[in-house]
This record gives structure tokens, C-alpha cells and sequence, in this order.
């Protein structure tokens, strides 16, 4: 079996959004919901470069994609630093009882 870049790139995709929303899903602790979103945000990075291959714009492509991933490591990077003080301030990092805190 002979697989081809783009397939290989398309199943790569399919796998990082698929697990992504799984991730988003599935858990209620607020770091692993940052941890999904992340991996999500990956696999639609391989789309923007998969798409760039296939219509011979691979600079521009990958320039978009730089510019996505820096953008995006640094709301995670705030993201995790709210998260880390909402754990001193409240003590949990479960979504379902944050939204039910009143202050």
C-alpha cells in the first residue's frame, strides 16, 4: 500500500480534530480542556499546510500556520496561568463547580 502525502496528511487531521473533540468532550478539568483545545488547534494547523500543498501555495500556507501557532501558544500560555490562579483562588479546576461559584 502506497500512500501518498496527502492522504497521509489527511488522516493526520482527521486524528488530531477527532481526538481534540473527544477531548473537549469528554473532560470537565479545565487544563486538560486547554490540552484538547491545543491539539486541536494542531491538527487544523496540518489542514492549513495540507491545503497550501494542494493548491501550490505551500509559503503561504505554511507562513498562515506560523502565524496561527504563535498566536495561539500565547492565549495558552495565559489560558494555563489563568488556570493555575483560579486553582490557588478556588481550589478546583472543574468546570462544573466553577460555574457554579458566586463571589
Amino acid at each position: 500500500m502506497n500512500l501518498s502525502f496527502q492522504s497521509i496528511g489527511l488522516i493526520a487531521v482527521i486524528g488530531l480534530i477527532g481526538v481534540g473533540i473527544y477531548g473537549l468532550l469528554i473532560t470537565r478539568n479545565l487544563i486538560k480542556v486547554i490540552v484538547a483545545l491545543q491539539i486541536l488547534v494542531k491538527g487544523v494547523l496540518i489542514a492549513f499546510i495540507l491545503a497550501g500543498s494542494m493548491q501550490a501555495k505551500v509559503n503561504q500556507a505554511q507562513s498562515l500556520a506560523l502565524t496561527v501557532l504563535i498566536a495561539d501558544t500565547v492565549v495558552a500560555v495565559i489560558a494555563l496561568g489563568l488556570a493555575v490562579q483560579v486553582r490557588k483562588a478556588f481550589g478546583s479546576l472543574d468546570i462544573k463547580e466553577l460555574t457554579e461559584l458566586k463571589r
